[in-house]
């Protein structure tokens, strides 16, 4: 153990400032062969087959995931079981997107010679350019470093993350190239915090038909208090025949007519609700409607249609029980 604890930041200080040095010789390497490599992904008809071995396998896995998730499709292959009859999961419709620090790596080169024969792109990620993988690609992107960040210069470190930043950087460029947007990514991330934000509307978390708390305008403020109680939604509608929406009442509201000491009993809600109140839309985004609610201390919306006809009713509960915030 060190005598100091100082040497533990010394040591995080020394990986950092290593690995950073070799992102920016990363940036400088960057050319047309980028270019060309985003062009063969860009046009590949089927999905973009992602392997590599060891320490570069588990940063192609997640260079796969990041492909996956925004717009080009993709998935990881084990190079050692590749041989042993996952190639059949590869067809002449896909490019493989290959990563290899040394580019020699046994497992690797004994399926180019079957990845050729079948006419299958490849694009490389190499440490070395004269390397087997590197000569044999139709594309190789030079993601060698100077220096691990390990001590012994030994441990995957400092080429892991040159490697995780270039399949980024195609993850991205591709992704720009594609015009995939902030809700196409939701689309496939529909169980996720971003997913919830982007695809979830008013109509879908809002009350709808009987759990709609409403009353007449001539109902009594201890009639709407009822309403209000038995819906649980801190506020009631006050509507006409036609259902369209004349008004609100809600707890604060309640609060500011006991403040005044009127009769709950004989005073009609409609003397004391508020008029021309703030709705919202069943197409309006959920989330969008968040901060509107939270500057204006709004716990709850009343949802009308474009005739202001009441179709439904949420609080700020309803949305945290749907994950937006």
């Amino acid at each position: 153990m060190p005598d100091n604890q100082a040497d533990f930041l010394l040591w995080a200080k020394q990986v950092i400032r290593t690995e950073s040095r070799e992102l920016d010789a990363l940036l400088e390497r960057i050319n047309d062969d980028f270019n060309r490599a985003c062009e063969i992904l860009l046009n590949c008809e089927g999905r973009i087959v992602v392997t590599g071995m060891g320490k570069s396998g588990h940063i192609g896995g997640k260079i796969a995931a990041t492909l996956a998730s925004t717009g080009s499709p993709a998935f990881f292959v084990h190079p050692g079981e590749a041989s042993h009859g996952d190639l059949g999961m590869i067809t002449r419709h896909d490019v493989v997107l290959a990563l290899s620090n040394s580019g020699n790596t046994a497992e690797i080169a004994t399926i180019i010679p079957i990845l050729k024969r079948n006419a299958i792109p490849l694009i490389s990620l190499t440490g070395d350019p004269d390397s087997i993988l590197a000569c044999a690609a139709e594309v190789n992107l030079d993601v060698g470093v100077s220096k691990e960040a390990c001590p012994h210069d030994l441990a995957p470190t400092s080429s892991t993350t040159v490697a995780l930043v270039m399949g980024d950087a195609l993850a991205v460029a591709l992704l720009q190239a594609r015009g995939f947007t902030a809700e196409d990514f939701a689309l496939s991330h529909p169980g996720g915090s971003l997913g919830k934000r982007l695809l979830l509307h008013v109509a879908d978390i809002m009350h709808k038909g009987e759990r709609i708390p409403r009353v007449n305008e001539h109902a009594s403020v201890s009639e709407a208090l009822l309403e209000m109680s038995n819906k649980g939604l801190g506020m009631t509608a006050i509507v006409d025949p036609q259902n369209r929406v004349l008004g609100i009442y809600t707890d604060g509201d309640l609060r500011r007519s006991l403040d005044k000491g009127i009769d709950i009993h004989n005073t009609r809600i409609c003397e004391v609700m508020t008029r021309n109140c703030r709705t919202a839309t069943a197409d309006t985004l959920a989330a969008s409607i968040v901060k509107q609610m939270d500057e204006e201390g709004i716990n709850g919306l009343l949802v009308t249609d474009a005739d202001n006809t009441l179709i439904g009713a949420f609080n700020m509960h309803d949305i945290l029980r749907a994950g937006i915030v």
